[in-house]
């Protein structure tokens, strides 16, 4: 089972910038509704502030050797219990035994279905790639911990609870969850992706440009085993 992108998604106009995205509040805590909300409604816990100058680069969250005969991609929400269980139970052993085997380069692409998803992608990229894959750990991890706030601000106190595990400061989380020109650019980043890659679940994963849907440990190694040379 995983979670699906439509129909439930629908597109809306952003605020910042007049371009379009999937995003769906899943009955947030502050509302607890299911109504479609702008982006900067979205992200509204956070008090985020538009920067001036160009659009920020986002850096493609990778790991594992950039020549591996295989690339797994996958697209994934932090708020979507499958993702975490794939997390939680089957990634540890395909980092072990393809990633850092360097059989597999990894590369972690995020979807966005509600306003608490998007405020942990940018949690999680608050320092880069040296710890990207660290805190996304951590926030998996304890997905049902940080999610069961009674309100946004309580949700947000979460996320940084586990920032601060992974050595981040309060200075820097706030810096960086607030930038609204990054979480524009993120959303942007997102809408871009699945629409390419033909992204409708999360996890959905697209291996050396084939999709595949959520697996367990045993077939995703029959898979990748089939693509690497004998």
């Amino acid at each position: 089972m995983y979670r699906n992108l439509f129909p439930s998604i629908l597109i809306l106009a952003l605020v910042v910038g007049g371009s379009a995205v999937w995003l769906q509040s899943q009955g947030t805590p502050d509302t607890g509704s299911t109504e479609l909300a702008e982006l900067n409604q979205l992200i509204d816990v956070t008090d985020v502030q538009a920067t001036d100058g160009e659009t920020p680069e986002l850096i493609e969250m990778t790991m594992g050797d950039e020549n591996a005969p295989v690339t797994v991609v996958e697209y994934a929400s932090f708020t979507c219990p499958h993702c975490a269980t794939f997390h939680i139970n089957v990634f540890g052993e395909l980092k072990t035994n393809y990633v850092d085997t360097g059989k597999v380069k990894f590369i972690m692409r995020d979807v966005y279905f509600d306003r608490l998803g998007l405020w942990a992608a940018m949690l999680a990229r608050c320092e880069g790639p040296d710890k990207f894959f660290g805190v996304s750990d951590l926030i998996y991890k304890r997905q049902r911990e940080w999610t069961s706030g009674g309100s946004n601000a309580e949700i947000e106190a979460n996320l940084k609870k586990l920032g601060r595990i992974a050595g981040m400061n309060d200075e820097a989380m706030d810096a960086c969850m607030r930038d609204g020109t990054k979480a524009q650019a993120l959303a942007d980043l997102f809408q871009e992706n699945v629409a390419r890659d033909g992204v409708e679940s999360t996890p959905t994963f697209l291996i050396n440009g084939k999709l595949y849907s959520n697996m367990n440990y045993t077939d995703f190694k029959d898979v990748l085993d089939g693509l690497l040379p004998k």
